[in-house]
């Protein structure tokens, strides 16, 4: 979209926050970028100019305004919809991989070479894989210094950076203020005490609409206990990092999600935040999404009702992939209780001194070791899940952040037990597709015919042609006409 300058433009001039995320302006004049709803007086036509990235405006010699922080806004929805080697990509470097692996790492696990993968970047976004990296860094560096009272040194290893001096000259270029002025800054605006050590406060921005009820709904209904609860008002779970483990609290507010992060290493907090907003598919585009569906005379009056539904997705496909299969052809109470007998003898215990967590769900390589005669499951579910567990463990199915969808979908279909309807909710839950499609779901046929809609899955999918690629969202509204408790926030 950057290259549109008349678009951009007008949605500069308007202040739309619709767009924050789709492109940032940099000023010539000032040496600023900005998303495009900075609150700040639009400047001349002639000394804007526009790039896709804050990396590529941060490489370009430009830095982050400090009015509306464009280093913070809601990440670009392309890579929630594509699935090609620049959208995987991306999703790799949100997970954290070149921090952790390198540029060959990140490569090796496309596929490609080294200089193919920055080519390729740097065709698209005008930055390489290490300026995204950097700038994910940078604001990484700027939560811990704003939310935690932990020393600049310990910041500057946390967030990746790799001296306490490249931490400084970099936390300058991009912000223009020194780490320490940074923190007066937002002491000073706060007004109120730094949250205690070990806990970051944070809020996660997303673009508007935001329907929680079957975001939220979905979560608490179907968590598994000792992993997941819903308590005071928040959906609360652990979390399986690369340098150890965390607890995450997020509650739904009317312009952000509030994030509670407890982490045993502040090394994990990027991946973290990138994992919790790929959880509510907080990088969705919800205009571009409920004007296709809303075309549709029979989903019309569904996104009507309550427009902006998100995908509930996970923050370990693994897992999900697992309790996908803990729940053929049983109800969400019996899955439950399948996968918390699982966390119970196979999950690492961990302490939660703010609620009923009690583990981390287990690793495919734990469950390799488990008896299936164990399991109270029939014999061809068990075969099924055993077949799945090997498959992760020893790397035959790769279900990671930078996964090629069709290969993924290949691989799970060619597994025994796995039947269109599994294969479909991974790539939508686990995965992300946001093309994915449940035709063959008892719900979602229920749901079309209410709705005078064709009700056998051959004539729906057919039918579902026009909704694409938002297929994933057309089955969160078509879901929504049962009253479940999926559907609903909890009391």
């Amino acid at each position: 979209m950057h290259t549109d300058t008349e678009r951009c433009v007008r949605a500069v001039r308007s202040k739309d926050a619709r767009f924050d995320g789709w492109f940032f302006t940099a000023v010539l004049t000032t040496g600023i970028y900005c998303r495009p709803s900075c609150p700040a007086v639009p400047p001349k036509v002639a000394n804007m100019t526009f790039y896709p990235s804050a990396a590529a405006c941060q490489q370009a010699g430009f830095r982050a305004c400090k009015r509306c922080r464009p280093d913070s806004s809601p990440g670009s929805p392309a890579w929630n919809v594509r699935a090609d080697v620049v959208a995987r990509a991306m999703r790799l470097i949100g997970d954290g991989v070149v921090d952790r692996e390198g540029v060959p790492g990140l490569a090796a696990r496309l596929g490609y070479s080294t200089r193919q993968i920055e080519r390729q970047l740097l065709a698209e976004l005008g930055a390489g894989p290490l300026a995204l990296a950097r700038a994910q860094r940078a604001q990484t560096a700027r939560l811990l210094i704003e939310t935690t009272p932990l020393p600049m040194a310990d910041i500057a290893f946390a967030a990746g950076f790799s001296s306490v001096r490249t931490f400084n000259d970099t936390v300058r270029e991009v912000f223009a203020l020194a780490p320490g002025e940074l923190r007066t800054r937002a002491a000073g605006a706060r007004g109120r005490p730094r949250p205690a050590p070990g806990a970051i406060s944070l809020r996660l921005p997303y673009r508007a609409p935001l329907e929680p009820g079957n975001l939220f709904g979905h979560l608490a209904a179907t968590g598994v206990p000792g992993v997941e609860e819903w308590r005071d008002g928040a959906y609360r779970r652990t979390l399986a990092l690369p340098y150890g483990h965390g607890i995450v609290s997020l509650a739904p507010r009317p312009d952000h999600i509030a994030c509670r992060l407890s982490l045993t290493d502040p090394r994990d907090l990027t991946i973290a935040i990138s994992r919790c907003r790929w959880l509510l598919d907080l990088d969705a585009d919800p205009e571009a999404v409920d004007e296709r569906l809303r075309a549709d005379p029979g989903l019309a009056p569904l996104v009507g009702k309550a427009p902006g539904r998100r995908v509930p997705r996970t923050v370990d496909a693994a897992e999900f992939a697992v309790r996908a299969v803990l729940g053929q052809q049983v109800s969400t109470a019996a899955a439950r209780t399948h996968a918390a007998r699982l966390v119970t003898a196979h999950g690492v215990p961990v302490e939660d001194p703010e609620g009923g967590l009690t583990h981390l769900f287990p690793t495919p390589e734990a469950l390799a070791a488990l008896d299936p005669e164990k399991l109270a499951l029939p014999r061809s579910r068990r075969a099924t899940l055993t077949g799945l567990v090997a498959a992760l463990a020893g790397g035959g199915l790769a279900l990671d952040p930078g996964s090629d969808w069709d290969r993924a979908r290949e691989r799970l279909g060619a597994m025994p037990g796995f039947g269109p309807w599994t294969v479909e909710v991974i790539a939508m839950r686990a995965l992300g597709d946001p093309d994915a499609f449940l035709p063959t779901d008892l719900g979602i046929r229920r749901a079309a015919a209410a709705l005078d809609l064709p009700a056998t899955p051959g004539a729906l999918t057919a039918h579902a042609a026009a909704w694409r690629p938002w297929r994933a969202y057309a089955v969160q509204y078509l879901w929504a006409t049962d009253d479940h408790p999926i559907n609903h926030l909890p009391a």
